[in-house]
């Protein structure tokens, strides 16, 4: 399949139209954000072996990676998620230079491969009780098809839409983020469909048939890119100037001198330190809302004893809120990239963290004064920035350092993630236990940590105040661009050129390309509202 897969078969007739791009990329993206999701498999990964009473925690690690007589820990089958992100960082800066010349569709399919046959050896590893080829499957080799799957769109689209490059990015970067809306609920269904009503025994077929769908879809969509000829722009549209003076670069800047530059490591900063504190508020936001307001959810006194119902309500309403983080996340991914259009990205990111410092700030007030219904707006606000910076960093990306390698850059710059996803968790639960143990009642345990996260959020605001354009040195000259452009872009006989691409009309294929991946969206969104109903109809 090596000649369908190469990047000069992608390249854009005259009949193609550039809006049937990102349906291409949100294929991809919506299969891949299933990992936010993949929590629904935990406890029923801990009842694979039947006996409630044969728990892994007498034996070491090593013994349960390969043991076949005891239930996995909930500790053990999460690591699955550490590794996906981790393996995400790792996998796009490896192999984020050699996608700009394989081309989206090659990468794409490959992504397809990995994360749906990752799921599928998940689902094989659960089937004969080996943890170690979970963490295998799912994990490592899933997490690959989840870094390459989460950078294939972002070069082809910005390149499409260098007049929107925030919203282009941040229709694909949605997807990655309303995944798992999605995803979550077709896997409880399945779980209960394969194990008759048993959760648990339903797992590892569920594993394997989203596994196959997931393949399917994201093959489709990696089938689905068309990149743009060089130098294609869209037709009567030019840069303006006081875009180009500021901060909006028309030039070039090759990997191997990008990710030397200071500017690189200062955006690296920027991304991990407004994603570490997002991530510890999706970490400890269920938990935070029980321990913080309690009672208050059901109607009853801070201090009133609460009945089993009245608990199941308050469990409930967490679980709820859960959803509307989802929910929230995957809308800020577009929200904030569009925004970001007409402010700047420079601008985009000091609203971060101004928005944030304030709102992290104002978070222990609300719990000591009982405003449930505050706390939750906050919560959902945070949430959306949370999403926005994932979305806005290519276009940052773009602007600083030009176009043509700004997904070999990114794929380098998400290592970022990779760092806050540890970096979050681990700073979050180890505050926490410190409190609890100290003798800080579980209201108060919060407060601390939600202002050192707020900490985190004014270092990353000096940081983007750092962000300057790059010096001319380290741009490629004309030969270098050109002998570059050679690698990523060999024109076919049946490629339009750069003045007669994407002329096309939309069409009923990209009616239905459209409906395609925005219908299963707006089920999930659908599926989140439902759930975050609990928070305010008891």
């Amino acid at each position: 399949m090596s000649g369908v897969l190469d990047k000069e078969r992608t390249i854009a007739g005259e009949t193609f139209n550039r809006w049937l791009v990102p349906p291409a990329a949100l294929a991809i993206h919506l299969c891949i954000g299933m990992a936010y999701g993949f929590s629904v498999f935990w406890l029923p990964m801990t009842r694979l072996v039947g006996n409630a009473a044969t728990e892994c925690t007498q034996q070491s690690l090593m013994a349960e990676l390969f043991s076949t007589q005891c239930n996995w820990t909930v500790p053990a089958v999460s690591v699955t998620f550490t590794l996906f992100i981790f393996m995400l960082g790792v996998s796009a800066a490896l192999w984020g230079g050699w996608l700009e010349h394989a081309g989206p569709r090659k990468s794409g399919f490959i992504a397809a491969m990995c994360w749906g046959g990752g799921m599928a050896l998940g689902g094989v590893g659960v089937m004969i009780h080996q943890l170690w080829l979970v963490w295998l499957g799912c994990g490592i080799l899933g997490g690959v098809g989840q870094g390459l799957g989460y950078i294939t769109p972002v070069s082809t689209l910005i390149k499409w839409f260098p007049d929107r490059r925030g919203m282009a990015t941040g229709f694909a970067i949605m997807g990655f983020g309303g995944g798992a809306m999605i995803g979550a609920p077709i896997a409880v269904a399945l779980m209960k469909h394969f194990g008759n009503g048993d959760a648990s025994a339903g797992v590892a077929a569920t594993l394997i048939a989203m596994g196959l769908l997931y393949f399917i879809v994201m093959s489709a969509g990696a089938f689905g890119f068309r990149t743009a000829p060089s130098g294609w722009l869209p037709k009567g549209w030019t840069p303006s100037d006081a875009q180009t003076k500021a901060m909006i670069t028309d030039q070039h800047v090759h990997l191997a001198k990008a990710w030397k530059t200071k500017q690189f490591w200062l955006i690296w900063g920027v991304l991990c330190l407004n994603v570490s504190a997002g991530i510890g508020v999706i970490g400890m936001a269920s938990p935070m809302l029980q321990d913080i307001f309690g009672p208050l959810l059901v109607g009853a006194a801070s201090n009133e004893t609460v009945t089993l119902e009245q608990k199941a309500a308050i469990v409930a309403s967490a679980a709820g809120l859960v959803g509307l983080i989802s929910l929230f996340n995957s809308l800020g991914r577009l929200f904030w990239a569009s925004v970001s259009d007409w402010i700047g990205r420079k601008n985009t990111y000091y609203t971060f963290f101004v928005l944030g410092l304030i709102l992290y700030c104002m978070m222990p007030t609300l719990g000591h004064i009982g405003a449930a219904g505050m706390f939750v707006i906050v919560v959902c606000i945070i949430l959306t920035m949370y999403g926005g910076g994932f979305s806005t960093i290519p276009a940052y990306l773009a602007d600083i350092f030009g176009t043509q390698m700004v997904g070999a850059i990114h794929g380098r710059l998400l290592t970022a993630w990779s760092a806050a996803g540890i970096i979050g968790p681990v700073l979050i639960a180890n505050l926490r236990e410190v409190q609890l143990h100290a003798g800080v009642p579980k209201n108060l345990v919060y407060d601390n940590t939600l202002y050192i996260l707020a900490g985190l959020l004014v270092v990353g605001f000096f940081l983007n105040l750092m962000i300057k354009p790059v010096d001319q040195k380290h741009f490629m000259t004309p030969d270098e661009l050109a002998e570059e452009q050679a690698l990523t872009q060999k024109v076919s006989h049946k490629s339009a050129t750069a003045e007669t691409a994407a002329r096309g009309s939309f069409g009923m294929g990209g009616m239905i390309a459209w409906l395609a991946v925005g219908i299963p969206f707006l089920i999930g969104v659908w599926f989140a509202l439902s759930k975050a109903s609990v928070l305010f109809f008891h």
